[in-house]
């Protein structure tokens, strides 16, 4: 049956980061006048990111945080970590990096993403996003020319919760006045995405786009005929 609600995930389902985030925080810290390496960088930020989120989840929401306050501190930190400790230079760094994330320079769009949602809109699915982000997201969807797509954009942020708790794609079927039957969620993630939509009642995809038959993770949880390859597999199946 097709589907009357179909959901996205995005980072690594519609979209991906064009460079690594040591390029990016390199080049910004160019701009400055400083020199560090985009693979210390790298290492600093998995460092700072896992640190971050260990003890402020979720941006922080439910310790008073906002968003840009919670990826400032990992920007801070991270250079820290690589010896930058001036905070004349920092706070415009982790200002500029916030703000300079959502251009669409940044991203990449999959050449499988426009003429798909493109055929769901004329096969008369009605199209969300669901995704483990920030209030950014809406501007990056904008700048990367497919807002235009989907009714709301939903994301953990927005909601007080992530993906995999239930709450967030409870939401969205609240906010479409959908049953979860009638609802079909595609992502990236064995466990974000396509158990976390199944736990509610929601049909779902994992799209992996790499060569390998099987995603990391999936064996005996995602049945073979469940794996995208390509979202054109997916236009096969709710034609």
């Amino acid at each position: 049956m097709r589907p009357r609600l179909l959901t996205w995930d995005v980072k690594d389902t519609l979209l991906r980061v064009r460079h690594s985030i040591g390029e990016l925080y390199s080049s910004e810290a160019k701009l400055h006048g400083i020199q560090v390496e985009a693979e210390a960088l790298d290492r600093s930020f998995l460092a700072a990111f896992r640190k971050q989120d260990e003890l402020f989840p979720n941006y922080g929401l439910g310790r008073g945080l906002s968003s840009q306050q919670w990826w400032g501190d990992i920007v801070k930190r991270t250079f820290r970590l690589c010896g930058v400790n001036q905070e004349r230079v920092l706070s415009p760094l982790a200002e500029n990096l916030y703000r300079g994330f959502c251009s669409a320079r940044n991203w990449e769009v999959f050449a499988d993403v426009r003429d798909t949602l493109t055929h769901c809109h004329q096969l008369g699915i009605r199209m969300a996003v669901i995704s483990n982000f920030d209030q950014r997201l809406e501007q990056i969807l904008a700048n990367c020319e497919l807002r235009q797509h989907f009714e709301f954009v939903l994301t953990s942020e927005d909601v007080g919760a992530a993906k995999p708790e239930p709450r967030i794609f409870v939401k969205a079927l609240g906010i479409a006045q959908v049953e979860p039957e009638q609802a079909t969620h595609v992502g990236d993630d064995v466990w974000k995405d396509y158990l976390a939509a199944r736990t509610v009642g929601m049909e779902s995809y994992l799209i992996c786009r790499e060569e390998e038959e099987e995603p990391v993770g999936a064996k005996g949880l995602v049945p073979k005929a469940h794996v995208l390859h390509s979202l054109q597999q997916l236009c096969s199946l709710l034609k």
